[in-house]
């Protein structure tokens, strides 16, 4: 187990800081707090190929109990920078199609947007999620089915995009 291990974590523990918190700023303290609990309590990591779900852990446990978190979620998600997210310059219909996804995830119940995320994006085992957000694979499962049913419904509904009127 080296640092090397956690370093490779970062770029997934953006993503889900950003769609937990909605701001870029407020995701990278996110993210650095947990990567400070982890560093501080390495010793406490029960299996060393675990690392992965072990950080997501402490990552969602610090939002949750974090009231400014849980405030912050309410807010739009504004991506500032857009790192990870593709690059739709070349088809001006599949940027609208993206965004349109994006609006639709971010509508989604925290519960719902949050294991589909781990799952879809992260590529985190259902287990991984059930420990990760502490609830039962069942609930896991559950949630997943309800927000790709939600997300498919939202989606074939939005097949025609409309434009506001500028004044």
């Amino acid at each position: 187990m080296s640092d090397l291990d956690i370093e490779a974590q970062i770029p997934a523990l953006r993503r889900f800081a950003r769609s937990l918190a909605r701001n870029v700023d407020d995701a990278d303290e996110l993210v650095q707090d947990t990567l400070l609990q982890a560093l501080s309590r390495w010793r406490q990591l029960r299996k060393p190929g675990s690392v992965r779900a072990w950080l997501f852990q402490i990552l969602f446990n610090l939002h949750r109990t974090s009231a400014r978190s849980r405030q912050r979620d309410r807010a739009r998600f504004v991506d500032e920078d857009g790192p990870d997210r593709p690059d739709p310059s070349g088809d001006q219909t599949q940027a609208i199609h993206l965004d349109d996804a994006l609006m639709a995830l971010s509508r989604l119940p925290p519960d719902q947007r949050i294991a589909l995320q781990l799952v879809a994006v992260e590529d985190l085992t259902y287990e991984e999620v059930a420990r990760v957000t502490e609830v039962p694979i069942g609930t896991v499962m559950s949630r997943l089915s309800r927000a790709r049913e939600r997300l498919r419904a939202e989606l074939e509904g939005s097949n025609v995009t409309t434009f506001r009127r500028l004044k």
